[in-house]
């Protein structure tokens, strides 16, 4: 398992804890700690609103607004996720805005992979309107599990000081997925982070289906 502590940023709405980037693998995320300032009555009241405006400027479910209006969970992070089927959409679009920003383009990386993108209300908003992809809102209270399924293009913003622990997976239903980006990593530099195949999907495939068979044969009944 991993952890990540970051601080909250639910005053700064155009920047991210973690920006936009995708997993080779499925992953499950468990806030086990918010942290919301009480140094002060005034700060406090000014966290929580900062919050809930967040939430509501990111479009939730009317479900989510009534945990942290009526119910009164303690929301912690605020995340996009989109399908996975729409990554090469978005990496048109973010490659469309860095060339109208007059950014330039580094042979041999990804606008993804670089996780240098955080989608903010503006960006989102334009990538329906000229893609019509449209991502998952989802808040994270505590106690809360986030489940990403691999390939899924994803972004997090802390709306209070946090502490998540993470674990990574394999599920079948996401092995092509793992496959196809596997082969996209290693178009990458030498030098990215994400271009040495740290996974081995093939190892792991490889072990499920011999302890499998193993298994099988124990329970066949004995000849006689």
């Amino acid at each position: 398992p991993k952890m990540y502590n970051a601080y909250g940023s639910a005053k700064f709405p155009t920047e991210g804890t973690t920006n936009l980037h995708l997993d080779i693998s499925d992953a499950v995320n468990v806030l086990v700690y918010v942290g919301v300032p009480g140094d002060n009555a005034a700060e406090k009241k000014d966290s929580d609103e900062a919050a809930v405006r967040a939430i509501d400027e990111a479009g939730c479910d009317s479900i989510t607004k009534r945990r942290v209006r009526e119910v009164h969970e303690v929301p912690g992070a605020l995340w996009q996720i989109y399908d996975a089927h729409d990554a090469d959409k978005i990496r048109d679009f973010l490659n469309k805005v860095a060339n109208e920003r007059g950014e330039e383009r580094e042979p041999y990386h990804d606008a993804i992979h670089d996780q240098s993108w955080y989608l903010d209300e503006v960006l989102r908003k334009r990538l329906f309107q000229e893609y019509g992809v449209e991502g998952y809102t989802i808040v994270q209270c505590l106690g809360d599990s986030i489940f990403i399924p691999a390939g899924a293009p994803h972004q997090v913003r802390n709306l209070h000081s946090c502490i998540k622990v993470a674990e990574d997976f394999v599920s079948p239903e996401h092995l092509n997925h793992c496959f196809r980006l596997t082969q996209e990593f290693r178009q990458l530099s030498d030098t990215h982070s994400n271009h040495e195949d740290k996974l081995q999907v093939k190892n792991i495939i490889y072990h499920a289906v011999k302890d499998s068979i193993a298994v099988l044969r124990e329970l066949e009944p004995s000849d006689k």
